[in-house]
């Protein structure tokens, strides 16, 4: 529950930065060019960044459990070996 009060709180203040910062900009990217605000830049860059971050976290604790598992078992065989 902190975690999305935390993720909301940034949202917020991320959304009163970039209405202050509503410029038009050209962004230039490989090969496109187009003109965008700076405003709706700068908030897709922050959710674009919260989202990766998000899959990461995942991704990390998907793999964490996987890991736990198989050094439990290794552990568990190694004292029955040595009987």
């Amino acid at each position: 529950m902190a975690t999305i009060i935390i993720l909301l709180i940034a949202l917020f203040l991320v959304s009163i930065f970039s209405v202050q910062n509503a410029i038009p900009v050209t962004i230039t990217f490989l090969f496109w060019k187009f003109e965008a605000s700076l405003a709706i830049v700068i908030f897709l860059c922050a959710v674009i960044g919260m989202i990766a971050g998000a899959i990461i976290v995942s991704l990390m604790r998907a793999k964490a459990p996987a890991r736990k598992v198989t050094n439990d078992t290794q552990v568990s065989k190694g004292p029955d070996a040595i009987k």
